[in-house]
């Protein structure tokens, strides 16, 4: 018996000494490792590049409003008074090309893309915008889908052709703000029934809920524009808005011609240039 009970001592001994010392595959859990956590390495962010506020030469892309329409004489462009000639002075330049069009719609941008990139300027800048929400009608303006669509395909291919230039896009003016200057003069009421942005100046003096309507639904349409260009140059390294800048400036009654009410003056001109200049300068503008 005692022989017995000494050899189930020693038994049992043995077993908890295995079951303590060993792990089931045999190896000592003194000994195992876990294998070290993955770590996933932050990516190194790109460097911003410098802003030039001087740059040589200047691209100028847009519409009537870059041309200076009517800024000069009755119907006709007046790349002279225009606000990038100004602005072209201003950053002290060596020259600029003015190569918008009247009456373009940012599907016309492409064009003129092609156009600036033969000149390999060091800054471009864009204004485009006011004839796709200057139609007959709203039920006429340039699609939001569509707009973005022109405007991407335009920056895909200046950035191709012109991977080191400089891109400042402007926002769109506020067409509202425009009417509300003029809708008290009796000239201006005249001339804009001669069918300047009808879907904007159509019925310029008439305050019907339909009319109301009509003018906040064009003004929410350049909105929705001026959104489409902030979020395409943002994917840019190189491209800068004006922060809203145009937009939100108000016009007064002699920064409009005189000839359609509707165009900078020559003095409006000025303004404009100030107004782009200073957000050109300025560290707040989207980078």
């Amino acid at each position: 018996m005692r022989r017995v009970l000494t050899t189930a001592v020693a038994a049992m001994a043995l077993l908890v000494g295995c079951s303590a010392g060993a792990s089931p595959n045999g190896s000592s859990p003194a000994t195992t490792r876990q294998a070290a956590p993955k770590t996933t390495a932050k990516p190194t962010p790109r460097p911003t590049p410098t802003w030039d506020t001087t740059p040589a030469t200047i691209a100028a892309l847009g519409d009537s409003i870059t041309r200076g329409f009517d800024a000069c004489s009755l119907l006709k462009d007046c790349p002279d008074a225009s606000w990038v000639t100004a602005f072209a002075k201003r950053t002290h330049s060596t020259s600029s090309s003015n190569l918008a069009r009247s009456g373009a719609v940012m599907a016309d941008l492409e064009g003129q893309v092609q156009e600036a990139a033969a000149r390999k300027p060091a800054q471009v800048t864009i204004l485009m915008g006011a004839n796709d929400a200057c139609r007959a009608g709203t039920g006429a303006m340039t699609p939001v889908a569509g707009y973005r669509r022109e405007f991407e395909a335009a920056m895909r291919t200046l950035h191709r052709r012109l991977p080191k230039a400089q891109i400042l896009v402007a926002s769109v003016p506020d067409l509202r703000r425009l009417w509300s200057v003029g809708k008290d003069n009796p000239l201006a009421l005249r001339v804009w029934q001669l069918g300047i942005c009808p879907s904007m100046l159509g019925d310029a003096d008439s305050t019907t809920p339909a009319a109301q309507h009509r003018r906040t639904a064009v003004r929410d349409r350049v909105v929705a524009y001026n959104k489409v260009l902030a979020d395409v140059c943002g994917a840019y390294d190189r491209c800068r808005t004006d922060g809203g800048a145009v937009f939100g400036y108000r016009f007064t009654a002699d920064e409009l011609s005189t000839w359609d009410w509707f165009h900078p003056s020559r003095r409006g001109q000025e303004q404009l240039a100030r107004v782009v200049y200073e957000a050109f300068t300025s560290s707040r503008v989207t980078e």
